[in-house]
């Protein structure tokens, strides 16, 4: 089912190409506004989540478009990643990323770990493996089971879970601004177009102050 939503997402992509929508977005076409509004991780910000997994070919190839971007957002916009989990390798792929996290190298290891299991079909699902990889990438191989194994890494697991749940999601990638509008490629038109209606949620929370 999963991978039937990310080929959906694919095909509306390059049906509506790459350039981004100039008209003011639709709530219920370009996006759709959450049954009930989930609050931001940092109060006063503007907020915008992108859920993904790294074993999303359409998340990897997301990731060229949206850094740029990311790296550009204003001093009021507070930009984060929610690993979404599903079972199986979604959930031991959303645990590394926390960890990585947790740790404070996920920027620095990000784009490798996209890297191996979209290039070099690394599966990177059992601890000892993604720590042996992660060695390779300067991560201190029992720092990072220590913490992958710990409490606090399992409980936000659990806490990326409920993200999840209220975000509403069904496949990745998905973007959620301000607790409040939920979108992805196929409703946005493809990566520009969610950068675009990015753009005009993030002013419409701007001017809603």
């Amino acid at each position: 089912m999963r991978n039937l939503i990310l080929s959906a997402a694919l095909v509306a992509a390059s049906a509506f190409g790459m350039t981004a929508q100039a008209a003011e977005p639709v709530a219920g076409k370009e996006y759709i506004e959450l049954s009930k509004q989930v609050p931001v991780a940092v109060p006063g910000k503007i907020e915008v989540v992108e859920l993904f997994w790294y074993g999303c070919p359409h998340c990897y190839h997301f990731e060229p478009v949206i850094n740029p971007w990311i790296d550009k957002l204003p001093a009021d916009v507070n930009f984060k990643r929610v690993p979404a989990m599903f079972g199986g390798p979604w959930d031991a792929h959303g645990q590394m990323f926390l960890t990585l996290e947790a740790m404070g190298v996920e920027h620095n290891v990000h784009a490798a770990v996209f890297d191996a299991i979209q290039n070099q079909r690394k599966r990177l699902t059992s601890p000892d493996e993604m720590a042996d990889f992660l060695a390779t990438q300067g991560v201190d191989k029992d720092k990072f089971l220590a913490t992958f194994n710990s409490f606090a890494i399992k409980g936000q697991v659990q806490q990326a879970k409920e993200l999840a749940k209220k975000y509403e999601i069904t496949g990745v990638p998905a973007v959620v601004v301000n607790g409040k509008y939920r979108f992805d490629l196929g409703t946005a038109g493809g990566p520009e177009g969610v950068l675009n209606v990015a753009d005009q949620l993030i002013a419409k929370e701007r001017a809603a102050k």
